[in-house]
């Protein structure tokens, strides 16, 4: 991908949430340009930039989501062929669901409990159902957290 010679352009700088912890980069609005989502630890919130061309990108969306965010998945959760957004919570031991509603825009959070301290989440079928279950680390437990979908 990249040869010993390669060089790149000078960095473009975009405002995100309060100490951004975590980055996803996926098409949210579906104009096959990837996007930018970041977990924005101190604010609470996560962070959309939607790719405009060229590699450049929209000024910043925030939405609400739990305490803490350290970790973002940006996956299709409800099966309607958008992709949502996923946080690990670790200030609140929750982890935030917001459905995107269209054109990259997303729904007000929805909270699930998890145990002490989600480090990290991710999202995959884990009992062959064809719908995606949630699963987050949890540090001060020495846990796992699997949140089967129904």
């Amino acid at each position: 991908m990249f040869s010993r010679y390669s060089t790149f352009l000078n960095e473009t700088i975009y405002s995100v949430g309060l100490q951004p912890y975590a980055v996803a980069i996926v098409d949210v609005n579906s104009d096959n340009q990837p996007d930018i989502v970041t977990a924005d630890s101190v604010s609470d919130t996560v962070t959309v930039l939607l790719n405009t061309g060229n590699g450049t990108f929209s000024s910043p969306t925030n939405y609400s989501v739990g305490v803490y965010p350290i970790s973002v998945a940006v996956v299709d959760v409800n099966n309607d062929n958008k992709h949502d957004i996923v946080t690990a919570n670790l200030g609140s031991n929750t982890i935030s669901v917001l459905f995107n509603t269209g054109s990259g825009t997303f729904s007000p959070q929805t909270t699930y409990s998890v145990s002490a301290n989600p480090q990290s989440v991710a999202v995959a079928d884990v009992n062959s159902d064809n719908k995606p279950d949630i699963v987050t680390a949890n540090e001060y437990s020495n846990t796992v957290s699997v949140l089967i979908h129904c």
